[in-house]
């Protein structure tokens, strides 16, 4: 794959991650709270979350157009991301209150697999 064909593939990812980020974290806390949101009912901090990855969404879209001017902010967008899996995967292990959580997606991962024949 050639350098023009590596952009052409990125800005696409950029557009579709952006997107998600605008459009695609509200809806998953109300279809999926067990997976997004904190606990039930408003949370203001959801709120602010949900606007700073809108926010984040919309600087990738703007970033698709051209991104070899914007590596810093690809660059933070993915490890933005690392680092807030890798804090949760931490404060999953140390919280008895979040320790289910991660063997609970696990589990509707593997079912999810075998309902669409995509398990050995």
């Amino acid at each position: 794959m050639n350098n023009a064909e590596r952009l052409k593939h990125l800005a696409l990812a950029l557009r579709v991650v952006g997107a998600i980020a605008i459009f695609g974290f509200y809806p998953l806390t109300v279809l999926w709270p067990s997976g997004w949101a904190w606990h039930s009912g408003r949370s203001e901090y959801l709120e602010m979350i949900i606007a700073i990855y809108a926010t984040l969404g919309v600087f990738l879209i703007l970033a698709a157009r051209n991104p070899n001017e914007h590596l810093s902010m690809i660059s933070f967008a993915i490890w933005s991301s690392i680092v807030h899996g890798a804090v949760m995967a931490v404060q999953s292990a140390l919280d008895p209150q979040h320790i289910h959580h991660p063997r609970d997606e696990q589990q509707r991962h593997r079912a999810w697999l075998h309902r669409n024949n995509f398990a050995n």
